[in-house]
């Protein structure tokens, strides 16, 4: 059975790769797609903290189940806001959206 620290060495690992990926991604589906990454490793630390800390208590997954339900509702409105973009000015460049400054 792996330790506490095989998990946190995933949950780093995943959590870089989506720092990674929101830096350099100029596509806003795949900066939505980063950050839910990111979300995913503080999941993980949730569940392994919880498990091997206080192997009874449930704290870390419903912390965990209410992560999984914002990153919903930031996909939805995310994607809702990307669609809205893309009928407006036929791509999704982060880098070239600044319509929204006065």
């Amino acid at each position: 059975m792996p330790g506490l620290s095989h998990y946190l060495i995933l949950a780093a690992a995943l959590f870089c790769i989506g720092i990674f990926g929101l830096l350099t991604r100029r596509n806003a589906v795949g900066v939505l797609m980063s950050i839910e990454l990111m979300f995913n490793a503080v999941n993980i630390n949730f569940v392994a903290f919880s498990r091997f800390l206080s192997p009874d208590a449930l704290s870390g997954q419903i912390f965990a189940i209410f992560i999984i339900t914002i990153a919903a509702a930031e996909a939805a409105v995310g994607l809702a806001i990307v669609i809205l973009i893309y009928r407006n000015f036929r791509g999704i460049e982060v880098d070239k959206i600044n319509f929204m400054k006065w």
